[in-house]
């Protein structure tokens, strides 16, 4: 395996991360969301949302992808708290590493980079155990507070994360 370099994302990294999205999604969530909200995601449809993000016309925040040889492997997006009275002000809005790439390291890296040593924290999906051991190492923890988002007209109940200095 080559080495894995961490950059900010590029519009020409779109597909890429589509791909780990949707990848990861049909993987990490299998049985946790409704298999058909996991097929009907759509590598295509992903890659234009991911376009129009990185060129700036949906973007608050900042985007990092980590690179193994030329391949897109994971990403993080991190920006503003968002929602009511959050418990800090910046917000760990996503972080996902293709299956086949993790225990790799990358996800560490991904989230140094969209975070650095800032207090922060993030949703993690109800059930993702793998997830919420990963953001333990990491340095956070639950806090009790969840809260119910719509995807593809599914609830999904999310648990919050919180790190401190």
């Amino acid at each position: 395996m080559s080495e894995i370099a961490v950059r900010r994302a590029l519009p020409d990294d779109a597909e890429g991360l589509a791909r780990v999205h949707v990848r990861t999604w049909q993987i990490a969530y299998a049985g946790l969301v409704q298999q058909a909200v996991l097929d009907s995601l759509d590598i295509a449809a992903r890659t234009t949302r991911w376009r129009a993000i990185l060129e700036g016309l949906d973007q608050q925040g900042r985007t990092w992808v980590a690179i193994e040889g030329d391949e897109v492997i994971g990403f993080s997006s991190s920006g503003p708290a968002r929602g009511d009275d959050p418990p800090w002000p910046l917000e760990l809005w996503a972080l996902y590493v293709h299956p086949k790439r993790h225990g790799s390291g990358a996800g560490a890296l991904l989230a140094d980079a969209a975070l650095g040593e800032l207090p922060a924290f993030l949703w993690a999906l109800e059930g993702n155990a793998r997830a919420i051991r990963f953001y333990e190492k990491i340095g956070f923890a639950l806090d009790g507070a969840r809260k119910d988002d719509e995807v593809g007209g599914v609830t999904l109940h999310e648990l919050r994360m919180v790190r401190g200095i």
